[in-house]
């Protein structure tokens, strides 16, 4: 070995070692519509410091979740579909389940790797055994609340208080979008710089109840009712966002941050989700496509709109490796490294991604290349010898409710899903139900299920 190759042998470890793991600050809006910020074609909302963030990094066109808000997070901090893991559906309040404890999350792993692990925010994955709660699930401290649809002023959901620190009631005034701001900028503040720093700020803004202080409506004499409520809602999100940013620069940790910011779900109304079809709670693209981005400066490029298919699952070892964690489990992991997607231009590392209704894996969708499709009911989801297509002229009945057995859209060409297919692509229905099938093959069932027996 020449004498540079021994230099190098010995300096990259060395190099590798030295050089500092980023901060992860994961921002997470309850129920934003896909064009309801300006990054994404939204005109009637001012968002000018997310929309800045955005423009610094990657938006994210097709970036995946689930219909509904319990199985994303639970996609995002185990890295695991839901057919996983058996949360399908939202946890309801002192329901006697929650995200499985065999599950390693995010927290634990970041964890493991020397971060300081943060949520302040909405939890919504169990809280009726302490074991469920975040703080024994990998998190060093939370502030906030665990479920949705608290009033936004008294803190209460149901006629009881959901409002806590470290799991005990905390009674207090204030605006929750402000509260949380302002508890994510202290985090920020008090971190000690030679430590990493995982913050996962779950907002309950935008979701209902619309309320927002009077002076958030002023902007927006145009907009009516509960439109005008959430552009004030969601002005707020947007100052906190532009807050929290603040209190990284003063701190000196903005240019080793990575910020990732999405929504938990497609918006339901007034939310708007311009072009896609439909809206929270359905798998077609208006359900399960989030507004996202990316921003970390010098290292994923400015100004960029990524096209390229990804899923909430994939930030699970994506980051995991950013912070130098352990991929290493008994649990497979159904998210993918996006990370050369995002810096390098890569194509996507799926060649299929995976949708699953909130009724659980009876009514689902496949995403293969620039297709969609959606197998309901009747449509034989067992991927039997029918294969849908060759019949779908005379099966042109509904499975359930608004979706058909089978259909089959071309995103790129139908982004609003107008057009099934799947009647003049007989062939292509047959192979991405064969990937579809492969996918449910070990479907769990759902956790809430279990629970009643």
């Amino acid at each position: 070995m020449s004498p540079r190759a021994l230099l190098a042998a010995f300096l990259l470890p060395w190099l590798a070692c030295a050089a500092p793991k980023p901060d992860i600050v994961f921002l997470l809006i309850d129920d934003l519509g896909y064009a309801d910020c300006g990054f994404n074609g939204g005109k009637q909302i001012l968002t000018p410091n997310i929309d800045r963030l955005a423009k610094a990094g990657a938006v994210l066109e097709h970036f995946y979740v689930q219909p509904v808000c319990s199985p994303t997070r639970s996609t995002l901090l185990t890295g695991r579909y839901p057919t996983r893991t058996g949360v399908y559906s939202i946890v309801s309040p002192h329901a006697p389940w929650g995200l499985p404890l065999a599950e390693r999350t995010l927290a634990d792993a970041l964890k493991q790797a020397g971060y300081a692990t943060e949520i302040v925010g909405k939890w919504h994955l169990g809280e009726f055994k302490p074991e469920y709660q975040p703080l024994a699930r990998g998190f060093d401290h939370h502030y906030g609340h665990y479920f949705g649809m608290l009033d936004y002023f008294t803190h209460e959901r149901g006629g009881g208080l959901d409002w806590y620190r470290d799991g005990k009631p905390l009674k207090e005034t204030g605006y929750t979008t402000h509260l949380l701001r302002d508890e994510a900028c202290r985090v920020i503040d008090r971190q000690p710089k030679d430590k990493p720093l995982f913050l996962y700020v779950p907002f309950n803004g935008v979701h209902g109840p619309f309320q927002v202080p009077e002076p958030y409506l002023k902007p927006y004499p145009d907009l009516k009712n509960n439109r005008q409520k959430l552009a004030g809602m969601l002005a707020a999100v947007d100052e906190a966002v532009g807050k929290i940013e603040d209190a990284l620069r003063k701190a000196g940790r903005l240019e080793n941050t990575l910020i990732v910011f999405s929504g938990d779900n497609g918006g339901p109304p007034p939310g708007d989700n311009t072009p896609l079809r439909d809206h929270k709670g359905s798998i077609f693209e208006g359900g399960v496509r989030a507004a996202a981005f990316a921003c970390w400066p010098g290292q994923i490029p400015a100004g960029q709109r990524v096209r390229e298919p990804m899923h909430m699952v994939d930030w699970y070892p994506t980051l995991i490796k950013l912070g130098g964690g352990s991929l290493e489990q008994k649990l497979p992991i159904d998210g993918l490294d996006v990370w050369p997607t995002l810096t390098k231009g890569a194509p996507t590392p799926h060649d299929a991604i995976l949708c699953v209704s909130t009724q659980g894996p009876a009514t689902a969708a496949v995403r293969m290349g620039e297709w969609k499709l959606i197998v309901s009911g009747n449509g034989d989801a067992n991927g039997g010898a029918d294969d849908g297509a060759a019949n779908a002229k005379n099966k042109g009945k509904k499975a359930t409710g608004k979706y058909e057995a089978v259909a089959l859209y071309h995103l790129t060409e139908d982004p609003s899903e107008t057009k099934n297919l799947a009647a003049t692509q007989p062939d292509r229905v047959k192979a991405m139900r064969v990937r579809l099938t492969q996918l449910l093959k070990d479907a769990v069932p759902s956790g809430a299920d279990i629970s009643k027996k």
